[in-house]
């Protein structure tokens, strides 16, 4: 029989990534096959910009969070070893950086996870993450409205100026 301080210590393992899971806007689980610690040292602070936790946690842990957090559809990303990725401000920011860091490292993969509450494939996560950032797409569409408003600019100059050679 297990013993009684081990059980309660998962437990409270279990606890702590449940409240985790909780709170976040971002969880995903990967495969961290093939990589080394100097690798893995280089994704934490990267990931720690972006007030992002990267923890290897055992299955039975995440598969007993997972339940207790009432999350269905995730079993098969907690077989094998997994890494867990929780974001807690944003989602997208941490999801590029785990997908660039893919392409990189063959062996590593995303595995499935949860964005604001909603289970995702690794299909799904990889699309989004793919995406351009926020900065990004407010720069295209503040160059799209600049070009509508200089070519306003330019019609109304051009209607003064037929009004003034008209006038004339």
């Amino acid at each position: 029989m297990a013993n009684k301080e081990i059980i309660k210590q998962k437990e409270e393992e279990v606890n702590a990534l449940v409240e985790k899971m909780k709170d976040a806007k971002l969880v995903l689980f990967t495969d961290y096959r093939g990589i080394n610690v100097e690798d893995v040292t280089k994704l934490r602070a990267k990931l720690r910009t972006s007030n992002t936790e990267y923890k290897i946690v055992k299955n039975n842990i995440s598969r007993r969070a997972l339940q207790k957090c009432e999350i269905e559809g995730l079993e098969a990303a907690v077989e094998g070893p997994t890494a867990v990725i929780i974001g807690h401000e944003d989602y997208l920011e941490p999801a590029k950086a785990i997908y660039e860091y893919t392409k990189d490292h063959d062996f590593y993969k995303i595995k499935g996870g949860i964005i604001e509450g909603k289970v995702m494939t690794a299909e799904e996560i990889i699309t989004l993450a793919k995406l351009p950032s926020r900065e990004t797409l407010i720069g295209m569409l503040a160059g799209g409205l600049l070009g509508t408003i200089s070519k306003l600019a330019v019609g109304l100059d051009q209607v003064r100026i037929q009004k003034e050679n008209t006038a004339a």
